[in-house]
């Protein structure tokens, strides 16, 4: 099976399944905090009943943690594991390797985020941080609005249903990714509408 027969698969399944779109791309988050956090916490855990109360909670409780810097700040004190409800020392030492390394990187907001994600060095210093998966790199970029395509269980799923036969992390990306370029969508709308469409967040 080619890349192209697999992209053909898919296309048929969107336009079958999802319609024509348009499909637009998650909203995300602005504060800083709340998306390093997210895409950290993301991992094999429940997103609506799990991850994202979490999440709002950072925002709630510490708005004034928007930028890299200010978050950086804040956790310093040791009080994110209170905030976050949760004691996962796997997953709040990745949070705060992720911060650290985007502060020495100078990135401070969402847009210097999305820009600096472009950058093939940047994802791979990321990627060398215990903790964080190609998964978790193309998320973030997602979450900043940038044309990433996160492949977690749905799109998985999703692909399995319309007869695809990649199964790998980057064979998955690369068919979503053409898909989505020959349906006309943007690579970040499509996966966001297939992934509301199988967690039943649509």
């Amino acid at each position: 099976m080619t890349v192209e027969e697999d992209v053909a698969k898919l296309a048929n399944h969107v336009r079958a399944t999802l319609g024509n779109g348009p499909f637009l791309p998650s909203g995300g988050w602005h504060h800083m905090g709340a998306i390093i956090c997210d895409a950290i916490l993301q991992q094999a855990r429940h997103y609506k009943r799990w991850v994202r109360p979490r999440v709002e909670q950072v925002q709630e409780s510490w708005p004034d943690a928007d930028t890299v810097t200010r978050f950086r700040a804040r956790a310093a004190k040791g009080e994110l594991s209170a905030v976050l409800r949760t004691t996962h020392r796997r997953k709040l030492s990745a949070i705060a390797a992720v911060t650290d390394l985007l502060a020495a990187s100078g990135v401070e907001t969402r847009d210097e985020l999305r820009a600096w994600l472009k950058e093939d060095a940047h994802r791979s210093a990321l990627l060398a941080v215990h903790g964080v998966g190609p998964k978790t790199v193309d998320y973030l970029g997602a979450l900043v609005g940038g044309p990433h395509v996160a492949v977690d269980v749905h799109l998985r799923a999703f692909a399995r249903q319309a007869g695809v036969e990649a199964t790998t992390y980057q064979g998955l990306r690369r068919v979503y990714e053409e898909t989505a370029d020959r349906l006309g969508h943007d690579r970040g709308g499509l996966e966001h509408a297939v992934w509301s469409h199988m967690s039943g967040s649509a």
